[in-house]
């Protein structure tokens, strides 16, 4: 440019005559002219060029958006003063959501003429004549944004503002903002002004209303500030109403009270009288008022107009856990729907807490403010009968606690109440779907749902899953095969049964289940342990994650857990053995519809398999013992449907902190916790019957289910023997096969009693003088076969260890059946464990203490278990591990009337 310019001086320079200057000078503006005339060009190349990629830029952010159709675009318009809705499974509604936003939508006409010429002169006055958008707004707000010289405004017309707040989130972005662009075109093209302003009008939120509630439409902006309706609104009423929009909390004259109940006035409340005042001098410059109509309502005594503050109504919530649990689980679905349309992982998200807070808070506006449907898996009928079963049972769970505590909030010495909780869940086994559950007796003082989210130690209702299934899936024993139940330690750790107890014998797997006995069922981990099984693997499929450290520790078979298991986890995973093996995730929501009617979400089931048909078969043979002769016997007689095809297991953690007991039939499994919350610190437990306590409500719970609906417990399926699992007849007292030892330099046949060993893999080893006995030692072996032949030494002679006021024959009706030594067997049609007994007599002696018993099947067998309908009043078991604590309707104790959503607190008296 420099050398253009020099040269141009040079030629003005040589000029001789007019005639050369002529020349030279037409010669300048030519190259002058045509500098020009290529920078033009190239402006306009270079602006094309932005221009294409711009329009490329925004086709790429709108080109992965679904083009929703004049119908869905009318549903999203007008979806307001709306909240999700909840649903049970036969459709009926359990409760809508409460609303952010108090409001009630209304026609154009319904309005005063007034409050919108006053919207359309303050938010858009060319309203009325562009398309949708206006093109240099958009422009001076992309400048604007990029370079951050002038106002930060966002360019939008109502139109935008109307599709912003109607059809998409909050988030400031440019592919939100592109596609905003797209659809207000879309929207002018396809609905009337009027009906594009009455969209806005109503869907607009106001600030807060003298009750200090949040409030949506002009409607509700009227009643709510001046108690009247929208269509008789003055003309400074409506400039004021006009100018919230545009910052609500900041104009509006009431804030809420401390305590969230009632509205208040803010200390200062000129700002929205300022703004009402720009917004009449807008209506003014566009020849909307008169100078007469602007003066007065400027001079307009708006403040002593407004509403004394005052009280907010509450709201009766009846089904309060269902309400929370789907409003929590719908959260959750949107959460992902919404990180995904992001582009973005949702594994990603949970570890960035802000991050997952912005979607959280986006996805509870969405519920909370559109008519989303959420249909569940509750049967309304199954969920009440169950409810009121608890309800009517309550009182008889354990002694209601009163104590002193801090308030950790104010720091004020407050009185609270510990009652004892229960937490249930009814599954359909097959499918996983949640039935009814009962998440707690009083939801108006604890909203914890003692079923779903609260985390306590399972007890002895994990050993099946643990210990007894992967032992018998990996071939290591057989229903029959003999532990080891004397006094023990493993470096230090030394287990006791029921009552630190020990029975001083050995005790088939069967029994041990049934009577629930702690030293052969570690005594079985540690075995299993030693051969390299990993019950890490079949936990984790079955929906239960410990980590490393707590599998390393023997108490785990006994409940031994960090944090515990939830109601549902335990419940669900127990299904696994009435579904064959196979472990379904068990799940409340089934679908989730948007505001137009289309489907967001469908329940896809998930299959594992995690046993095999014949190991779960052998198990549920072993634990139908359990309800029929073991420490749930009293279910024989406390429940009104046929127990044939019924199995389950007890637990109870250290000190009864804990009481537990599942049942499964083929249909269902229904699983009940009983225990105190222990807040603030106590150290409540239950009393020692609370096994029978839980059993009973347990049986009360299933016999109203049962009544209400018979085909989900599908209890005429029996348990059928699938090929593969193989009966061995074994000798009842050492679990191998009958034979001969030789005892004292004699060789004696050892076959006085038998019973029938169910296996999957593996086989009874031969009949031998010792190690047939997993956990068994030498002195074990020579006490065992001594009492066998006759010298009574004290083998399966109950001891008790430590101090306790009880007798062991009184620990041991608390444990079940009231057995103190012996042995037992369960008996059905599905060859279990019956005793045969030689017609010719032995010349071995068995124990002194064995008693007779008469078992379903009404056979006389040498054994200790008593047989259905039995009169037992009392069966508890306990553990020897840690524990850790889990953190109206008159007719359900689901009911409680509130403003806000609640959360997990403790009694506040």
């Amino acid at each position: 440019m420099k050398n253009l310019w020099n040269s141009i001086v040079n030629s003005f320079k040589s000029i001789k005559s007019w005639s050369d200057f002529a020349n030279k000078a037409n010669l300048t503006i030519e190259v002058i002219r045509r500098i020009i005339l290529y920078s033009i060009a190239g402006l306009l190349i270079l602006l094309s060029l932005a221009i294409g990629l711009g329009t490329g830029y925004v086709s790429a952010l709108t080109s992965q958006v679904d083009v929703p159709t004049k119908h869905e675009m009318k549903t999203q318009l007008q979806d307001v003063n709306n909240s999700a809705t909840l649903y049970f499974a036969d459709g009926s509604k359990v409760e809508n959501l409460q609303k952010d936003l108090e409001g009630s939508k209304i026609s154009l006409s319904e309005m005063s003429p007034y409050l919108k010429k006053a919207i359309v002169s303050t938010e858009d006055s060319d309203f009325y004549r562009h398309k949708g958008v206006v093109p240099k707004s958009i422009f001076r707000a992309i400048i604007s944004d990029v370079t951050g010289i002038g106002a930060q405004t966002g360019g939008s017309t109502l139109t935008q503002q109307t599709v912003k707040m109607q059809m998409l989130s909050s988030e400031t972005t440019w592919k939100r903002k592109a596609v905003e662009i797209f659809l207000a075109m879309r929207v002018d093209k396809y609905f009337t002004k009027d009906e594009i302003l009455e969209d806005y009008l109503n869907a607009a939120t106001f600030g807060r209303n003298n009750k200090g509630q949040n409030i949506q439409g002009v409607q509700a902006a009227a009643t709510g500030l001046f108690g009247k309706n929208a269509s008789d609104l003055n003309l400074a009423e409506s400039a004021f109403i006009a100018g919230l929009p545009q910052s609500p909390s900041i104009y509006t004259p009431y804030d809420y009270s401390s305590d969230g109940t009632r509205g208040k006035f803010k200390d200062n409340i000129s700002l929205g009288l300022k703004r009402k005042d720009i917004v009449l001098y807008r209506m003014y410059r566009d020849n909307q008022i008169t100078e007469k109509q602007y003066n007065e309502a400027r001079n307009f005594d708006l403040k002593s107009d407004f509403l004394k503050p005052a009280k907010e109504s509450n709201k009766k919530i009846k089904y309060g856990y269902i309400y929370n649990l789907l409003t929590e689980q719908a959260r959750t679905i949107l959460i992902k729907r919404l990180v995904k349309n992001d582009g973005v992982k949702y594994s990603d998200v949970k570890k960035d807490k802000n991050l997952y807070e912005k979607y959280e808070t986006q996805a509870d506006t969405e519920l909370h403010n559109k008519n989303y449907k959420i249909h569940s898996t509750i049967d309304k009928n199954l969920y009440v009968a169950m409810n009121q079963q608890a309800q009517q049972f309550k009182a008889n769970l354990g002694t209601t606690h009163t104590d002193n505590a801090t308030d950790p909030t104010t720091g004020k010495a407050i009185k609270v109440s510990e009652p004892v909780q229960n937490g249930s869940v009814l599954l359909d086994n097959k499918s996983g779907q949640v039935l009814a559950f009962v998440g707690g007796l009083n939801f108006k003082k604890s909203q914890l749902n003692h079923a779903f989210d609260t985390q306590r130690s399972p007890g002895s209702s994990i050993k099946p899953l643990i210990t007894f299934a992967p032992a018998i899936e990996n071939g290591l024993i057989g229903s029959q095969t003999m532990l080891a139940d004397f006094k023990t330690s493993f470096n230090k750790y030394s287990p006791t049964d029921y009552g630190q107890t020990i029975q001083n014998r050995f005790v088939s797997a069967r029994e041990t289940l049934e009577e629930s006995y702690n030293i052969p069922s570690v005594n079985l981990y540690n075995y299993i342990q030693q051969h390299g099984v990993s019950s890490k693997k079949y936990m984790s499929k079955m929906g239960i994650h410990l980590s490393d450290k707590e599998y390393h520790q023997l108490g785990i078979t006994l409940g031994g857990t960090a944090n515990g298991v939830t109601v549902l986890e335990q419940a669900s995973a127990f299904s696994t053995f009435a579904n064959k093996g196979v472990h379904v995730d068990p799940y409340v929501v089934t679908d989730v519809t948007d505001p137009s009617g289309q489907s967001i979400y469908h329940h896809k089931g998930s299959k594992k398999r995690v046993f095999t048909k014949q190991t779960s078969y052998i198990i549920k043979n072993m634990l139908h013992g359990v309800v029929t002769k073991g420490t749930a016997s009293a279910l024989s007689y406390e429940a009104n449907f046929n127990t044939k095809n019924i199995f389950g297991k007890t637990g109870t953690s250290n000190d009864y902190r804990d009481n537990w007991f599942i049942g499964s039939t083929q249909g269902m499994t229904l699983a009940s916790w009983i225990g105190y919350d222990n807040f603030y610190g106590n150290n409540y437990n239950l009393s020692s019957n609370s096994t029978d306590i839980n059993q009973e409500l347990w049986a009360n719970m299933a016999n109203a289910l049962y009544k209400e609906d018979k085909s989900v417990f599908n209890t005429s399926e029996s348990f059928t023997k699938p090929a593969g699992v193989k009966t061995y007849k074994v000798d009842k007292e050492t679990g191998t096969l009958t034979g001969s030892i030789g005892y004292n330099g004699i060789t004696t046949k050892v076959n006085q009693h038998t019973t029938n060993s169910l296996y999957y893999k593996g086989s009874p080893s031969e009949m031998s003088y010792s190690d047939f006995a997993i956990g068994g030692k030498s002195k074990n072996y020579k006490l065992f076969w001594d009492n066998y032949f006759g010298r009574d030494n004290g083998y399966a002679v109950v001891k008790q260890l430590g101090e306790n006021s009880k007798s062991t024959s009184e620990l041991a009706n608390e444990n079940g059946s009231g057995r103190t030594s012996g042995f037992s067997n369960s008996t059905n049609s599905n060859e279990s464990s019956e005793v045969v007994t030689n017609s010719a007599s032995s010349t071995s002696s068995t124990n002194t203490n064995l008693t007779d018993s008469t078992t379903s099947n009404g056979t006389s067998e040498t054994g200790t278990g008593s047989g259905s309908g039995s009169s037992r009043k009392s069966s508890s078991e306990t553990e020897t591990t840690d524990t850790t604590s889990g953190g109206g309707s008159s007719s359900t104790g689901d009911t409680v009337s509130s403003s806000t959503d609640t959360a997990g607190s403790p009694s506040l008296e």
